[in-house]
């Protein structure tokens, strides 16, 4: 197994100091993400049995959403989003569908059209938080990391303090090179009581990429054996010298203003 710290994101996020950003996923804390089988066994006898129920009713709106995210557990993603493209021909006012196909888009790297149907997918009267941090995880995607940053923070007024919506902002704050202020997000998602492993994992990373190789050490471990935590903190230590990336605090930093910015 690659050894690194949050693997969806790991390339992004280096890319973050370096300034060249190259993300692996469609998602950043798993907020667009498949559920994923406990096997490849399980992975596949999921898409076969859905496989089934599909062509037996290719237009119910909920197994084509399950069908698809089997697919995508297994890394189909072109096969899924093609199979929700039909369900939201067919079922074209269902926001549950679009939502599922803006995410399958994404997942397929196809971020504009991701933007559109996502963008219908809730109506500006009833805003749904998930699509819009999914909307702010696609933007990240395709660069635009200020707008991102726009979409969770409205998605947080609905949902204060919600840990997937708090690690998507944190992770878009680091890849704008903006790290005390991902490290400080993603903080207060971690501190929620509901909290994916990942985030914490995620904060570790950019501990790290901080040059604080000991205390990203130690959040790691939280989740991980100890050897793995080791190996994943040696990993970014190796990516950093490699890149000639110096840490964080070892350049020059201007002074915050009143709110704690640099």
């Amino acid at each position: 197994m690659r050894p690194f710290l949050a693997i969806a994101v790991a390339s992004a996020l280096a890319g973050a100091v370096g300034g060249c950003v190259s993300t692996q996923s469609a998602e950043t804390t798993g907020s667009l993400a498949a559920a994923t089988p406990a096997s490849p066994g399980d992975a596949r006898a999921a898409v076969d049995a859905w496989a089934e129920r599909y062509q037996s009713n290719p237009g119910d709106p909920e197994v084509a959403i399950h069908y698809a995210q089997a697919l995508r557990a297994t890394g189909q993603r072109a096969q899924a989003a093609a199979v929700l493209e039909q369900a939201a021909l067919r079922n074209s006012r269902n926001m549950e569908v679009l939502g599922a196909y803006g995410r399958a888009l994404a997942d397929a790297g196809n971020f504009q059209q991701a933007l559109d149907v996502l963008s219908r997918a809730h109506a500006p009267d009833r805003p749904d938080w998930r699509i819009l941090s999914a909307q702010g995880a696609v933007l990240d995607q395709m660069g635009r990391h200020e707008d991102a940053q726009h979409y969770y923070e409205t998605a947080l007024k609905i949902v204060p303090d919600e840990p997937s919506v708090l690690s998507n902002l944190g992770l878009s704050y680091a890849l704008s090179k903006q790290l005390p202020r991902a490290e400080a997000t993603l903080k207060r998602a971690a501190a929620g009581q509901r909290v994916d492993p990942r985030v914490r994992q995620n904060l570790a990373l950019v501990v790290g990429l901080q040059g604080r190789f000991a205390e990203a050490e130690a959040i790691a471990r939280a989740d991980l054996p100890a050897e793995e935590a080791s190996a994943n903190v040696a990993y970014l230590r190796q990516m950093l010298a490699r890149r000639g990336d110096a840490p964080l605090h070892d350049k020059p930093r201007p002074a915050a203003d009143a709110n704690g910015r640099g």
